[in-house]
């Protein structure tokens, strides 16, 4: 799980019964199938057997676009061939190309009148700037807003603007923009950065020197933690067009270029030579996605997604691994046993009537970047058809904090936005399993924010249903005590097969399942 960052009853089990889901369609009872046999293929000893592998030192920690990961991709893939369950994509690869970068320190220098600086003395930029300048656009304090505009006499189409922090006054000593004592969104720290910044680009402007002595400190140090640590931010790779480029400046280098930057508001043309030599150090990173799917037998362009993440955390500096055996070993060894168990299904004539796909995401652990690229880049399957995620991630150990039945699973976000997932869920369990439902952390004001923490969020972003599967953490958590000794097996087998049955009901009912709530 990432470390910071979501009443129907069932169908009937024999022919005969009259058991009516939520949309009240007799015809459901009719079709019914008993789920039991399937579920009773998800056992202890084959969950034990894929997580002493999957969490093993061998797979180095399956920290993202290492060589742990690329075994552990290998390893999915190979499982599903083993089951007979096809890859999602059409060319039959089993693999789901994420491709990533690590956005490092950018090197190089900035000359402004003959004298030049290095990146991070007096000014600093994390993204790469080249050219050569003669002037600069000095635009006051960068604002344009429908009561104020910084810009409406001055074009600075690719030119470099100078701007600063701060909003105009009236003589009163009431502000412009609001028009009273308080300030404006403009004044915000951290949000008027990048309204200033995306004002500028909107304008044409190839990069803006910005001087706000408040957040100069502010990157200055986590510009300098980078530096120290030579680390970077992951993200997913895009195809940019955009040169832009932005630099924060302290007091010296705004004086040099403009000495009464302080009291001057008026936008202005400045003479100045600019020549900018800063390169960019980001990484390229690739990883993957392992994705399968078993068709639907009535409804085949309906899919119910099923997900855990693949990835963890890596090796410690000092070379201990971190195994994930609960983070997210656990997940994915539930998901493999799910998906075997609709597989047996299948073989046997009673396959889901919607497509089942099978996500297993990298990334996570970096900021739910598989499950982003998945929805928002790639997504194999059409987001308007998908009609729901079951998301699994840490669900098997046990939480130290919590009271009570140990045969327990928090349940987050199944109620947020359909109804009938919710209620899917509870009468799944109750007819079924009879494990206890907490859901502590699924109030919205739970300080830990876990609904937005794991890779059914990105699902939720596009208002499909979800229902995310967590133990709660432990000491153990993303740290080396992580393994495949300290698991509960009995309930890892017991949560598994819940989840199957809620997926069972999803994928086997009349009607698509309802979204009745608006996500917030």
């Amino acid at each position: 799980m990432k470390k910071i960052a979501f009443v129907v009853t069932l169908l009937a089990m024999a022919c005969n019964s009259s058991q009516k889901t939520v949309s009240d369609t007799s015809s459901e009872a009719k079709t019914a199938m008993d789920p039991k046999p399937y579920a009773e293929t998800i056992t202890e000893a084959e969950l034990k057997e894929h997580l002493y592998i999957y969490a093993s030192d061998e797979f180095e920690g399956r920290e993202t676009g290492k060589p742990g990961q690329k075994k552990a991709v290998e390893y999915l893939a190979e499982q599903y061939k083993k089951m007979g369950i096809p890859a999602a994509q059409a060319d039959g690869n089993y693999f789901q190309n994420v491709p990533l970068t690590v956005s490092k320190l950018p090197e190089g220098t900035i000359t402004i009148n003959g004298k030049t600086y290095n990146n991070g003395e007096g000014l600093l930029t994390f993204t790469a700037a080249e050219g050569t300048y003669n002037d600069i656009v000095y635009a006051g304090f960068g604002i344009e807003d429908e009561k104020y505009s910084d810009y409406s006499a001055i074009d600075i189409t690719d030119k470099i603007v100078l701007i600063k922090a701060g909003e105009p006054m009236k003589a009163d000593g009431t502000y412009v923009i609001s028009g009273g004592t308080e300030k404006s969104v403009w004044s915000n720290l951290s949000e008027s950065v990048g309204k200033r910044f995306e004002a500028a680009q909107a304008k044409g402007a190839k990069g803006v020197l910005y001087f706000d002595e408040n957040n100069f400190a502010r990157f200055e140090s986590r510009f300098d933690y980078m530096k120290k640590n030579d680390s970077g931010r992951m993200g997913i790779k895009e195809n940019k067009t955009s040169t832009f480029f932005n630099f924060f400046i302290n007091e010296t280098i705004a004086n040099a270029i403009l000495p009464n930057i302080k009291t001057e508001n008026k936008a202005k043309l400045i003479a100045a030579r600019i020549d900018l030599a800063i390169k960019s150090s980001d990484e390229d990173v690739d990883s993957e996605n392992v994705v399968a799917i078993l068709k639907g037998s009535e409804k085949p362009d309906e899919y119910l997604i099923i997900s855990s993440h693949l990835d963890h955390i890596g090796v410690t500096k000092d070379g201990e691994v971190n195994n994930g055996a609960d983070d997210d070993g656990s997940g994915t060894v539930a998901l493999l046993e799910i998906a075997q168990a609709f597989k047996k299904a299948a073989d046997e004539g009673k396959g889901p009537k919607r497509s089942i796909v099978f996500l297993h995401v990298t990334g996570e652990e970096k900021g739910l970047l598989g499950s982003q690229y998945y929805t928002d880049f790639d997504p194999i399957f059409p987001l308007a058809q998908t009609v729901a995620d079951l998301n699994i991630d840490m669900i098997g150990r046990i939480d130290p904090k919590r009271e009570g039945d140990r045969n327990y699973i928090y349940l987050i976000g199944s109620d947020k936005l359909s109804t009938d997932l919710h209620m899917i869920s509870e009468e799944a369990n109750k007819k079924y399993m009879n494990i206890a439902l907490d859901y502590t952390y699924n109030d919205e004001n739970d300080p830990n924010r876990f609904y937005y923490r794991s890779d059914h969020y990105n699902f939720v972003k596009n208002n499909i249903p979800i229902i995310f599967y967590f133990n709660g953490t432990h000491d153990d958590y993303h740290a080396p005590g992580d393994t495949p000794d300290k698991i509960n097996y009995d309930l890892l087998e017991n949560r598994s097969r819940l989840v199957f049955y809620t997926g069972w009901e999803v994928a086997n009912r009349q009607d698509r399942l309802v979204v009745d709530k608006e996500n917030k």
